[in-house]
């Protein structure tokens, strides 16, 4: 009997996870689910535990794009088929906050005034500058690193995606969630973490990291926290806490990072 309850009682929990498992990827993607997964507010916080998960599959994804297209053409456009992939997976949700970010912090005065400008659906100057610079150094980037090994470049792609998602959902955690009025145009946001979803989270993470060279592994965690101290230190600055939006830009900002260290580092060790 306490055989066939404890099964019972593992199935429970397997369904759950990959309940918040869908949920995450809902969030993130553009990838239908089944009508069948559960949607609420509780849920979504805790589904934050798997956005690294995410990250991993919009990365194979992305990485999947570039090796099969750089078999036929050339890095630089095997490299833009590969971001056309991961936008269109995605919706360009994080693109979308990047945009958002820079308008609001770049047009605005006051926090009031910068979490309108945030909220509105037209993209600015800023964040037009943006999401240019931003898609233009990724692209140089990834074309570095691919003209050194093509095999490289589809692994920083796998690495950073879930990495970069880690670093802005575990914000989540110690910030303050800045309050947006209902005329927001932004999506449900996870504004609660509790320490097991962090932990699960962090797991995601170190995982990542474990399959990587000693030294690369340790100097992307190092440059990943630094990055993440310095990004709540500015959304701190600017709108007292986070939003959507600022995770969005926190994302974008850390997976430039981890190319930017896989480059370096990754190159000569």
């Amino acid at each position: 009997m306490s055989l066939q309850s404890g099964s019972v009682n593992r199935a429970s929990w397997l369904k759950k996870q990959l309940n918040l498992l869908l949920i995450a990827v809902s969030f993130f993607t553009r990838i239908p689910i089944p009508n069948w997964v559960e949607f609420d507010s509780e849920k979504l916080n805790k589904a934050s535990r798997y956005f690294g998960v995410v990250g991993l599959l919009v990365g194979a994804m992305s990485a999947s794009v570039f090796w099969l297209s750089q078999l036929v053409l050339p890095n630089g456009v095997a490299v833009i088929l590969a971001i056309i992939a991961s936008v269109l997976m995605t919706g360009g949700f994080h693109e979308d906050g990047l945009a958002d970010t820079a308008d609001g912090f770049g047009g605005g005065w006051k926090v009031a005034d910068k979490l309108r400008i945030m909220k509105d659906s037209r993209i600015g100057t800023y964040g037009t500058l943006a999401i240019g610079l931003t898609l233009l150094l990724k692209w140089q980037l990834l074309v570095e690193i691919a003209l050194y090994s093509p095999l490289k470049a589809a692994i920083a792609l796998i690495v950073a995606h879930p990495l970069s998602r880690v670093v802005a959902a575990s914000m989540i955690f110690s910030e303050q969630y800045v309050t947006e009025d209902d005329g927001s145009k932004s999506k449900p946001l996870a504004q609660y973490q509790h320490i097991n979803d962090l932990l699960i989270l962090c797991l995601s993470g170190f995982v990542v990291l474990a399959c990587l060279n000693g030294v690369l592994a340790f100097v992307l965690l190092l440059a990943l926290v630094a990055t993440r101290q310095l990004l709540v230190w500015g959304f701190n600055r600017q709108i007292g806490g986070y939003t959507g939006d600022t995770l969005g830009a926190a994302q974008q900002v850390s997976e430039i990072v981890c190319y930017c260290i896989i480059l370096t580092i990754g190159l000569s060790t």
